[in-house]
């Protein structure tokens, strides 16, 4: 799944909201005693969810990298 495959509602969220939105759908699913089949929405949704909380933390590592060799240049 590329980025571009990714909604803009989810695209616009910090890591924070992802997670928030990440632990209630597991919450969701995990008290729904129904089939897990009929979840599909919800597991593509977090599908999406983790892809792009993925590439937060990507781009927060490049950021810390990129201070880090800053810093190390003084």
């Amino acid at each position: 799944m590329t980025s571009k495959n990714i909604p803009e509602d989810i695209k616009s969220k910090s890591i924070k909201e992802t997670k928030e939105e990440i632990n209630k759908i597991l919450e969701k699913i995990e008290k729904d005693s129904t089939n897990l089949e009929s979840h599909t929405n919800d597991y593509d949704r977090l599908l999406k969810l983790n892809k792009h909380i993925d590439e937060l933390f990507k781009k927060r590592l490049k950021e810390i990298n990129s201070l880090g060799k800053k810093n190390v240049k003084k």
